[in-house]
């Protein structure tokens, strides 16, 4: 328990959750010690609350202009909704133009959306003040003032602790990597239905996928704009590792039923292979720990232990069972040991960049670096191509605006005590998606219960305000800190600081917990009633387009794994970025089933088929990389015919399944003879090369390595092109049945 609070403490949620909660507690004190007058301080603190959420991680180029445009907006409603804020019959069309618009600015991405998050406070807050009481001028004017104050505080904490950000990406990064590590060995060990797991691996694949993307946008920047210094060196060194790692993972897909049936009776060598697994997991964990500065730094002397009764359990195996029986079985062994013994290179490596890394160690340079930072589309025709009811983000847009106004509404009606409580929940908790909404919901509303009765209890203890104050001020950080972490924690200490900050001024404390609880109620209620009844957007109507987006990316990276395969030239920038964008689009996919899961049973109904569908894409996907990863990084033989027989039919499967998913016409003449010779020639050269080599190890020549790799080649080239054909055929095949339903 004390572990985790000093991690959390050290961490850097805790970092700018106290930076964003001192920048709001310090004008406030200022302005009620120097000037007695607490209007300035909350003005200047609602700016500072209003530019917080553009401050996410990116390039610092993208998180200056992300507050900037959040200040202008900020201070322009405000002063707007300020001026229209007694006319009622001018404010509800106005109000309801404007949470539409400001909503809709999310098409433009997710930093577009925090911006957008800005504004949509800007406007409920707006209805704070009572301006016949409060200069609306100066009151906007010190919004902006707020927001100027939160930057250059942003940009202080980024230069005093300048390796904060990499460092937490850089540990989450490790710890979800050893956590798919560990995943993979539950897999490899696992003899029932696996589909749990599985599901586990595409939400850890996306996870890392978006996380990747970040930290490359992030080192990448930095070093277009300032060039190498020893900082960067060890960061992009330490980032190329482990995409490697992660590559591997996903390059290397394990037919596991094929494992069960050749292992049944050798259950125990799988064993030795899920525990190696298991102490890379750990290693990685031990290595994220170093980071945090934890741990102390030490080589795993484990892993030839590991290797080594792996060497042992593998000739075991082959003369258990005896050649030529045993050389499939053999061969997949080998490969599996020589995947996991490139992942302890790669931890080695990373170790070195830990330990023996010197400012002069040269590294190669990324060529075309630029075309590897996903730029940011701020183009006007997404505003125009996302103006219909097809758009998820127009949909949410209209629901929010209408349910807005019907909170708007029943806040007046009913002479509710605070009704921008209710409005201010709505827009927080929801989102596009019916099922982020609905946890956000439980989380937002067990939060506040649990937080009104802490503080109902503190209250009938004492009636002290300095307790109050104290209270309102410890509650702030780590209510700020929380909110990515965990939402209902969140939700507890943000209810604490709200009913206390309101108990130094209102002597009647217990009513406001009682209108916090029931406007928090009512705002939750509408939340979830519009996300499932106004123009609901369950992910099953739009997981069509992902799959259509992977499948085409998987198609682009074939083709360049096919020509690199051919030229055998250096990997070309083309070949990297496919392979990029195939993940991305993968990661997409995999959360995008992530959120249909959160969906209502009834909305689910295609469910298996889209599992299955799910499955394929990703196993595609590994088996590409893996064959990429092998013509990459070993020298191959002449391309036979064969090969470009089965890419040719792959890709015509991978075409016809985008245009039976985008309802367009393809007619294919299926020649399955020409497919079925190709596999034929394929097994006959390996059995060729299988009885040579068989005659050269009885004559005792069991040097002959260029025999050895060439049977290698052939099997694994072989086997991958004819399991990547039969997932082509099976996806064609799913998505005839996911368009029939």
């Amino acid at each position: 328990m004390f572990k985790e609070l000093l991690r959390f403490i050290k961490s850097l949620d805790f970092l700018k959750g106290t930076a964003l909660a001192i920048a709001m507690i310090i004008p406030v004190l200022l302005s009620l010690y120097f000037l007695k007058d607490l209007n300035i301080g909350f003005s200047i603190a609602l700016g500072v609350l209003f530019c917080s959420p553009a401050d996410v991680a990116g390039s610092k180029k993208h998180i200056f202009f992300g507050i900037f445009i959040a200040i202008i907006l900020s201070f322009c409603l405000t002063l707007f909704f300020g001026y229209i804020s007694n006319t009622l019959w001018l404010l509800i069309p106005f109000l309801g133009f404007f949470v539409f618009g400001v909503s809709y600015l999310s098409v433009f991405g997710f930093r577009a959306s925090l911006v957008s998050f800005a504004g949509l406070l800007a406007i409920i807050l707006s209805f704070v003040n009572d301006y016949s009481e409060v200069n609306l001028i100066t009151h906007s004017l010190l919004i902006g003032v707020g927001g100027i104050w939160y930057l250059s505080i942003s940009f202080a904490v980024t230069l005093v602790f300048p390796k904060a950000e990499t460092n937490n990406l850089f540990i989450s990064i490790l710890e979800k990597t050893a956590e798919l590590l560990r995943v993979r060995g539950e897999l490899l060990a696992c003899k029932e239905n696996r589909n749990d797991l599985f599901q586990k691996l595409f939400k850890l694949q996306a996870s890392i996928n978006e996380q990747h993307e970040i930290i490359r946008q992030i080192i990448l920047s930095s070093r277009n704009r300032s060039g190498f210094s020893n900082r960067l060196r060890r960061q992009q060194l330490l980032f190329s590792e482990l995409i490697d790692i992660f590559e591997l993972t996903v390059a290397n897909p394990l037919d596991y039923k094929k494992y069960d049936t050749f292992f049944k009776v050798h259950k125990g060598i799988l064993v030795n292979f899920k525990n190696l697994t298991f102490e890379m997991a750990i290693h990685l964990e031990h290595i994220s720990k170093v980071i945090r500065k934890e741990d102390k730094l030490f080589v795993n002397n484990k892993f030839p232990l590991f290797t080594s009764k792996i060497d042992e359990v593998i000739i075991e195996y082959r003369d258990d069972v005896g050649l030529p029986d045993s050389r499939e079985g053999t061969i997949m062994l080998l490969n599996l040991k020589n995947y996991q013994e490139q992942q302890i290179q790669k931890i080695a490596g990373i170790e070195r960049v830990f330990s023996n890394y010197s400012k002069n160690e040269r590294i190669v340079p990324i060529k075309d670096a630029k075309k590897f930072i996903t730029p940011q589309d701020y183009d006007f025709k997404k505003i125009k191509e996302n103006f219909s009811l097809k758009s998820s983000i127009f949909r949410h847009s209209l629901r929010l605006t209408v349910i807005i106004l019907v909170g708007f509404t029943i806040g007046n009606l009913f002479a509710v005590q605070n009704p921008y409580w209710i409005l201010l929940t709505i827009v927080v908790i929801m989102r596009p998606s019916y099922g982020l909404t609905k946890a956000r919901t439980i989380q937002r509303v067990i939060g506040t219960l649990i937080g009104g009765a802490l503080a109902t209890i503190i209250i009938l203890l004492t009636s002290n305000t300095i307790v109050y104050g104290v209270l309102a001020i410890i509650s702030l950080p780590l209510a700020l800190s929380l909110l990515q972490l965990n939402y209902r924690n969140a939700a507890v200490f943000i209810t604490i600081n709200i009913v206390f900050v309101y108990a130094i001024f209102e002597p009647d404390i217990l009513s406001v917990i009682q209108y916090r609880i029931i406007d928090t109620l009512i705002g939750s209620s509408l939340a979830i009633a519009a996300n499932y009844l106004l123009w609901p957007n369950w992910e099953v109507q739009n997981i069509h387009q992902f799959f259509s987006n992977s499948i085409q990316s998987n198609q682009i990276f074939l083709k360049e794994i096919s020509a690199l395969y051919h030229t055998k030239e250096e990997v070309s920038t083309t070949y990297k970025l496919s392979r990029k964008d195939a993940f991305l689009s993968m990661g997409n996919l995999n959360a995008a089933f992530q959120r249909m899961n959160q969906d209502p049973k009834s909305k689910q109904s295609e469910k298996a088929i889209i599992y299955d569908l799910i499955v394929n894409c990703n196993t595609f996907l590994s088996s590409s990389t893996s064959l990429g990863s092998f013509i990459r990084n070993n020298k191959t033989s002449q391309v036979p015919e064969e090969f470009d027989v089965f890419i040719k039919n792959i890709n015509v499967n991978l075409k016809l399944a985008i245009e039976m998913l985008e309802d367009k016409t393809f007619i294919i003449d299926e020649n399955k003879s020409i497919i079925n010779e190709a596999s034929d020639s394929y097994d006959n050269f390996f059995e060729k090369l299988s009885i040579k080599r068989d005659a050269e190890i009885k004559g005792g020549n069991l040097g002959s390595v260029k025999l050895a790799v060439q049977l290698k080649e052939t099997h694994l080239v072989s086997e991958q092109v004819k399991w990547l054909f039969n997932l082509s055929e099976k996806l064609v095949s799913s998505i005839r049945n996911y368009k029939k339903i």
